[in-house]
């Protein structure tokens, strides 16, 4: 498979295009193709891909270069603006309030504990 103007792809879009070659018995090639005028970015994806096939790292990488975009709305790319948390660097802090999160809704699922009445009454104001 050739790839004219690589440059103007984004990884998991390239990353996808490569997978259809090479699942038969035969050996098969995916190859780039970029203009002459390449920008720092389109190399650093270009680099990233060819340097792995695991496409974990390859969707991990391109969230790092082009940001996580808007959970809510349309738009997919760009900074979410978290007040407590980086997406990108807190990974482990969000999947120990992931499991706490769920932990609490497992055993309260409507928050009518005593102990979660703030948190019930923040939840339900922020819903208006």
């Amino acid at each position: 498979m050739v790839i004219e103007s690589a440059e103007k792809f984004g990884l998991s879009q390239l990353h996808q295009l490569r997978g259809r070659v090479g699942r038969g018995a035969e050996k098969s090639y995916c190859i780039l193709l970029t203009g002459n005028k390449v920008s720092r970015e389109a190399k650093e994806r270009l680099g990233i891909l060819c340097a792995t096939n695991d496409g974990f790292r390859i969707a991990e990488k391109d969230l790092e270069i082009r940001g996580p975009g808007d959970i809510e709305g349309t738009r997919q790319s760009g900074a979410l603006n978290f007040k407590l948390a980086n997406i990108l660097t807190d990974r482990q802090l969000l999947e120990k309030a992931r499991v706490a999160t769920e932990e609490l809704l497992d055993e309260d699922p409507d928050l009518n504990l005593p102990g979660q009445a703030m948190l019930k009454k923040y939840l339900q104001a922020g819903q208006g």
